[in-house]
């Protein structure tokens, strides 16, 4: 469906239990997308380019989002990223500049390069104390946030993590 402009909403029956790489990309008037239950993988970039999306479920059997899964969902504003997600691919969400809030659940034990690159609407973020590693880039840009805690169990921080995250205030 790569590039189905005219495309405005999808329903993806039970049966389905992966998303391949760019299934539903670049089609920017898809508003909304329920996750079956049944799927536990988001391929790569399969909502990059969905400019419009605004509202998307993942259900608890999604173990990974994949690379640019929602790279330039402009209009994503939240995410809810259920406890079985183990891995936040490279860019899954970055240029989001409407998403303001992130929780990483428990269950994600690294975030990738860029993930949240250029989410310049991102106000907070809370990361859990399973995370261990947070990728290169991960936040660089996202100027609206103002405050990060980042956990006892993060043992690597990529280079310019937080590059010209020019709210800022405090670290701990």
């Amino acid at each position: 469906f790569y590039h189905c402009d005219g495309l405005t909403s999808v329903t993806i029956p039970n049966s389905v239990t992966s998303i391949g790489e760019e299934a539903f990309s670049e089609c920017s008037y898809l508003t909304s997308i329920n996750i079956p239950n049944s799927v536990t993988n988001i391929g790569d970039g399969v909502f990059s380019g969905c400019t419009f999306l605004t509202y998307i479920t993942i259900t608890n059997s999604v173990t990974s989002i994949g690379n640019n899964a929602f790279k330039d969902c402009c209009y994503l504003t939240s995410i809810t990223i259920p406890n079985s997600v183990t891995n936040i691919g490279d860019g899954a969400f970055s240029r989001c500049s409407r998403l303001t809030s992130v929780t990483i659940p428990n269950s994600v034990t690294n975030i990738g390069d860029v993930a949240f690159y250029e989410c310049s609407g991102l106000t907070s973020v809370t990361i859990s104390n399973s995370v261990t590693s947070i990728g290169k880039e991960t936040f660089s840009y996202c100027t609206g946030l103002t405050s990060v805690t980042i956990p006892n169990s993060v043992t690597s921080i990529g280079a310019k993590s937080f590059y010209d995250c020019s709210g800022l205030t405090s670290i701990t």
